[in-house]
Parts: structure tokens; C-alpha cells; sequence
């Protein structure tokens, strides 16, 4: 890795910033078991930009070789944006077509922890790749403005497709992909299974 590709552990000044949003009051996990990450990204234009992510340590380094990766071979991500700057808001950040990782919340409706909220996915161009799930009032659809992307067998910019370079890389990773789900569709979102995750967290049993 160059100097464009690292990973630290939570400075003093990082761990204020995101202090009540992504690491949100009642956290369980303890800020020393993430990592920041710093890479290069290319947008659609082909031009190259910083990114930032928290993720967990244990799937620190991964990341950066996936980053190194597609940067190297040009795959187009639009934003990679500490989700703090949109006040942890997943909504505000995913119509921004913001990529993301940590992000302490729990799975709607329930008292499971997010693959998020231990910094174990991460969501890539999320506008043009939503999360879609049938619910009684109809189709849920997150982010709401990515409406005009759920029908997949259409053409459009930043389309995650199964088989491309990310989901290879993600999936070679150790990672699952959302687009495979059967009962609904993430097709934005990566991350490690929940056996892995209780093999690092048995304590979170309960939790996962």
C-alpha cells in the first residue's frame, strides 16, 4: 500500500467527530475495534478522489486491497464520505450515493445489531443500487430517490451487477452480497456472514 491507501486506529480527534452519530449512544462496540481507512477512488469522469471509511479492524486491511484494486482498474464509485458529515443520517448519505461502512443502528423492528453497527458491511454506490423489500403497504425502498433503479435489467451509471469486479472482489473477500437475497434485495450492500461475525463477537450472541 502507498501513502493513499492506510489505516489507523481511532485518533482523539476522529473518535469526537463521530461521537453521537455513527458511534451512536449505546454502542456496544468498543471504538478500539475500529480502524479508519484512507484510499482513492475514481468517479464516473474517471477522476480520482480521497475516500474515507470506518470499518472493523478485522476487515481493515481487506478493504484496502479492495479499494486498491478497483481504483487501479478504473471501477467508478461516486463518493466515499465519513457518514458523520451527513449526521450518520443513511437516508441523507445513501441519495447522496454515498459508499459507507460503520454505522452504529439496529436492524428495524428488532434488537439485533446492523452488519453496520459492527463495521462488517459496507454499502457501495447505494443510490443507484437500492435496498428493496416487500412490505404490506407495498415496495419499501431505500433510499427512497432510488426508486428509478430497482428494475436491474436496465442500463444506468454506477449499476452493481453480480459477477462485476466489485462483487468479485467483495465476495473472494469473505463477503455476501444483498443482491443475492431471496426475500428481499440489497444490492448495494456487502458483508461478513453472521457466523463469522459470532466466531470474532460470541459475547454478541444475542445481538447478531
Amino acid at each position: 500500500m502507498d501513502n493513499d491507501f492506510f489505516k489507523t486506529e481511532i485518533t482523539q480527534d476522529l473518535s469526537f467527530q463521530i461521537k453521537g452519530k455513527s458511534y451512536a449512544k449505546g454502542c456496544i462496540l468498543p471504538e478500539t475495534e475500529l480502524r479508519y481507512i484512507h484510499f482513492l477512488h475514481k468517479n464516473l469522469k474517471g477522476e480520482t478522489l480521497s475516500g474515507e471509511m470506518i470499518c472493523n479492524h478485522h476487515i481493515a486491511d481487506r478493504l484496502l486491497d479492495i479499494f486498491q484494486k478497483l481504483f487501479d482498474a478504473g471501477y467508478p464509485i461516486e463518493k466515499c464520505n465519513l457518514i458523520d458529515e451527513y449526521h450518520a443520517d443513511d437516508e441523507l448519505s445513501m441519495t447522496n450515493n454515498n459508499s459507507s461502512c460503520f454505522n452504529y443502528r439496529l436492524v428495524a423492528h428488532t434488537d439485533r445489531i446492523s452488519k453496520h453497527g459492527f463495521g462488517l458491511a459496507v454499502d457501495i454506490n447505494p443510490l443507484y443500487n437500492p435496498y428493496i423489500k416487500t412490505i404490506e403497504s407495498g415496495l419499501y425502498i431505500a433510499p427512497a430517490a432510488g426508486r428509478p433503479y430497482m428494475e436491474r435489467d436496465n442500463d444506468f451509471d454506477y449499476k452493481l451487477e453480480k459477477n462485476d469486479l466489485c462483487y468479485k472482489l467483495f465476495v473472494d473477500n469473505g463477503f455476501d452480497w444483498g443482491g443475492d437475497w431471496d426475500e428481499e434485495k440489497d444490492y448495494q450492500h456487502f458483508e461478513i456472514p453472521a457466523e463469522q461475525i459470532l466466531k470474532w463477537y460470541p459475547e454478541y450472541k444475542s445481538r447478531i
